[in-house]
């Protein structure tokens, strides 16, 4: 699939927030918006980052309703600018806001746009009405769908009939070819005030549904079936011929991500891929341009990709950047590679903080990540009583030479180095004392800290803890990084 468009490159996810990447698009190039924006809901996430389960907390940015219809009323106008007219947009909510985000979007992209308010039954009751509660069970999502404006593609899907209305209705066997049927009505509801023909079917006079000719040619299709003479005349529907029952606005038959599911990543918000697959088919074609701005773990990536359809996805996160992009390469098998992107065969992530200026400025658990990440070791599995490490270096030598296992799933080698980071302007000597006694507890004869800076004391006391014990630390600069000068102090 190409990953080059007419108007604009896919196949990129960009780091940093999305209403200065949107900017920076040519207006009409996405044929569909998804997003699904943090919710106004003033609670503290426990939040699992990749596979490793890094537990994070974080607080919505948002302080009240107003700031957070504040802050979405610009990205909104932007992504409104990049759609096409032809395009659709959905917009993911939850009850905190969404009656509010209604009249955003109706502002923005026009009241006569809206097409639906569609309900995805997310969990069960029991999971938010605790006894000695005075609400109901909030169990749902919204999502709000808009068109561009113009003449957008719209698919109606199925899904099968279920068990009970396939024995009540289905409950004839064809002679010969074991065909199950049911028998509909062919009469014409309303008579001639509805235009209806009135003749003689099997001997039976009525308004009809079909006209004379219609009515002889399904006759002779052998379609049209009289239980015993004198009866009226039925429609013969076959079972295999039924498209199902048309998928409405309530969605309850998609479940939400599993703790034993195999596509889940710990994420407290990660949709299923089978919510946005359905998005997809609705509203898009092969090779449309999919737009998701706020990405969180990548799902409308993933789904996009699997569907053969060009994505661009945006997300404020570093840390979920390279979650998405590592996802994106073990379940699409898709390279992260400027070579092959350029070729239409890959994809490249772009903007991610480079600069220390820029990482001074993104929180200590992103600042952590990315440290770890530029080592090429595995983040901590827990963030709370880490112990002091926040990520290991595994060497190459480590490692069994024909393993199916993920790095992640390497505890039970013995071999590994020890990773600290501290978002500081200079690490002091205390720091380095702390250090000392992790590797000393662990048994690890060498181990990594990474800061901006060292204390002439802290550098001192490196020095004098090798002395003393043999074992080595390895001070490390995020200018020494950034410089691509750590080979060396890596072996």
């Amino acid at each position: 699939m190409a990953v080059h468009s007419p108007l604009v490159d896919t196949g990129i996810i960009y780091c940093g927030d999305c209403y200065d990447q949107l900017r920076k698009l040519p207006a009409e190039c996405v044929d569909l918006v998804y997003i699904d924006p943090p919710f106004n809901s003033n609670r503290n996430y426990e939040v699992f980052w990749g596979e490793t389960k890094e537990k994070r907390s974080f607080e919505d940015r948002h302080e009240s309703t107003k700031a957070y219809i504040d802050y979405m009323r610009p990205r909104c106008k932007e992504l409104a600018r990049v759609l096409k007219k032809t395009g659709s947009f959905y917009y993911h909510c939850d009850w905190h806001a969404v009656h509010y985000v209604k009249v955003l979007l109706d502002q923005i992209l026009g009241e006569g746009n809206f097409v639906n308010e569609i309900i995805w039954k997310r969990q069960s009751s029991h999971n938010d009405a605790k006894q000695g509660s005075k609400h109901l069970g909030r169990i749902h999502d919204t999502l709000l769908l808009y068109n561009g404006g113009g003449d957008y593609h719209f698919q109606h899907l199925y899904r099968p009939y279920d068990e009970e209305f396939t024995e009540g209705f289905y409950k004839f066997s064809e002679a010969g070819t074991g065909r199950m049927y049911g028998l509909g009505d062919l009469t014409g509801p309303g008579g001639a005030a509805k235009g209806n023909p009135q003749y003689e079917v099997m001997g039976v006079t009525r308004y009809w549904r079909y006209s004379k000719e219609a009515m002889d040619a399904l006759i002779e299709e052998g379609r049209i079936i009289q239980t015993k003479p004198g009866t009226v005349p039925r429609y013969k529907r076959y079972l295999d011929e039924g498209k199902g029952v048309p998928i409405g606005s309530v969605w309850n038959d998609i479940r939400p991500i599993q703790s034993q599911d195999t596509e889940g990543l710990g994420y407290p918000t990660q949709k299923p891929l089978k919510l946005l697959e359905r998005i997809l088919q609705i509203s898009s074609k092969p090779g449309d341009i999919i737009l998701d701005a706020f990405c969180g773990c990548g799902t409308a990536l993933v789904s996009s990709q699997n569907m053969k359809r060009k994505w661009i996805g945006i997300d404020i996160s570093p840390t979920a950047c390279r979650v998405m992009a590592d996802r994106l390469k073990k379940v699409c098998k898709l390279p992260e590679n400027e070579k092959l992107w350029n070729a239409g065969k890959g994809f490249v992530v772009r903007h991610l903080p480079w600069t220390e200026a820029q990482l001074r400025k993104i929180p200590p658990f992103e600042f952590e990540n990315w440290a770890v990440i530029a080592l090429g070791g595995v983040k901590n599995k827990v963030q709370v009583g880490d112990m002091g490490i926040d990520g290991r270096i595994y060497p190459v030598t480590s490692m069994p030479a024909k393993s199916k296992k993920d790095i992640q799933e390497f505890d039970f080698m013995d071999q590994w180095y020890p990773i600290q980071v501290k978002q500081k302007d200079k690490v002091g000597r205390p720091d380095i004392d702390a250090f000392e006694a992790v590797m000393t507890r662990e048994n690890r004869t060498k181990g990594f800290f990474v800061s901006f800076d060292f204390t002439s004391d802290a550098l001192s006391e490196v020095s004098s803890f090798f002395r003393k014990s043999g074992r080595v630390i390895v001070p490390l600069t995020v200018r020494e990084i950034l410089d691509d000068q750590i080979a060396q102090k890596l072996v």
